[in-house]
């Protein structure tokens, strides 16, 4: 299947109406968009070929056609373990809303090599989808590497903390995920999220608040699931 090929299947799909839908219930604001579930989008990306090379070619393509849901597709399609630094930089600035963000950072590049020195750079940017693509990839690097020292994750804690008074919605709610994904790894690191949470409790923005209460309730929740990285210690 090549580019134009996908292109049509996802016309064939498509309706304008979920376009509005996603907009008025999840404040997905996307450019150039037919209307196309995640879903769907990950269906086709399952069907399109075995082939890696045809696909990470496919997958160019695709984030060059300028359709919303092609370039989504793109990081369904291409391999992580070729993406440079000089493809993060310039996909990131391209993140119009948070569905993007979290499709390209959760499962692809997480995985990439530079998804730690991302991590830190972009949390520290202040472009509201590169930085939340910075603290969606601190929530979701600990499924990536579930043998790296609790050292890495509390690094990211002075990243939390600093933007904690970020009331952009989009950013609290990511550097919130953060919080609580770093104190789900394991019971250290669990404590050490209490701790910083009842910090943000205490601080003067609404925003702070928010996300220590909102975090607190999550990691004081019983029978919280806790995921034991690395294992080998904590099991």
């Amino acid at each position: 299947m090549n580019c134009q090929q996908v292109l049509e299947k996802l016309q064939a799909i498509a309706d304008p109406e979920k376009v509005k839908f996603k907009q008025q219930k999840f404040g997905i604001i996307a450019n150039n968009a037919y209307g196309v579930y995640q879903k769907d989008i990950k269906a086709l990306a399952k069907d399109i070929s075995k082939d890696n090379d045809h696909n990470n070619a496919l997958a160019l393509e695709l984030i060059d056609s300028g359709v919303y849901e092609a370039r989504v597709m793109c990081s369904k399609l291409y391999d992580p373990a070729l993406l440079t630094e000089e493809q993060l930089e310039q996909w990131v600035v391209t993140f119009e809303n948070w569905e993007i963000c979290d499709s390209f950072c959760m499962g692809f590049f997480a995985k990439s090599e530079f998804a730690l020195d991302k991590a830190v750079a972009w949390a520290k940017r202040d472009e509201e989808f590169v930085k939340r693509a910075g603290f969606v990839l601190m929530a979701c690097y600990g499924f990536v590497d579930k043998k790296a020292d609790n050292a890495l994750f509390e690094s990211f804690f002075a990243y939390i903390e600093s933007a904690a008074n970020d009331d952009r919605i989009y950013v609290k709610k990511a550097v919130n995920w953060a919080l609580r994904n770093i104190g789900k790894r394991n019971v250290d690191l669990q404590k050490q999220a209490i701790t910083l949470a009842e910090k943000l409790q205490t601080m003067d923005t609404k925003t702070a608040r928010w996300i220590g209460s909102n975090a607190l309730s999550e990691l004081n929740k019983p029978g919280v699931n806790i995921l034991d990285y690395p294992r080998a210690i904590y099991r």
